[in-house]
């Protein structure tokens, strides 16, 4: 089989950490890449920057979705993040295949991009991101 790029290119991986400051400066060593400044994102619960194409998540708080994660699993993969142009068209592609969707409708994430995450039940146990750039 013949290698092709793909129509939903590799957007970022994303990590959950306790605190960005301490792990930014890793990501930056490993990558060459400089931090970008964090952004709290209240409606997610979380902080966010990116060291290049690695997206780091702070919890805002124990009680948020990544406070959870970060208390069951510690710090780590979170999520992977592919790039569309069209979230809703891909939404509804992948719903009509069968794929498990945790957002039936995309919603402000990051850097003010469209997003929508697939249920890891229907992903290879991977928490999966569509990010629909605004730029």
């Amino acid at each position: 089989m013949m290698y092709s790029p793909s129509t939903n290119p590799l957007d970022h991986v994303a990590i959950a950490v306790h605190s960005i400051e301490d792990s930014a400066s890793l990501f930056e060593l490993i990558s060459g890449e400089v931090c970008s400044p964090p952004e709290t994102l209240e409606a997610q619960g979380v902080r966010v920057a990116f060291v290049g194409s690695i997206e780091l998540l702070e919890p805002l708080s124990p009680d948020t979705t990544v406070g959870r994660f970060l208390e069951r699993r510690g710090q780590g993969l979170h999520h992977i993040a592919y790039r569309t142009d069209d979230i809703s068209t891909e939404l509804s592609r992948l719903a009509a295949a069968g794929v498990h969707l945790i957002d039936e409708e995309p919603r402000l994430g990051a850097n003010g991009h469209l997003v929508a995450f697939l249920h890891p039940r229907s992903t290879a146990g991977i928490l999966t991101e569509l990010v629909q750039h605004t730029d």
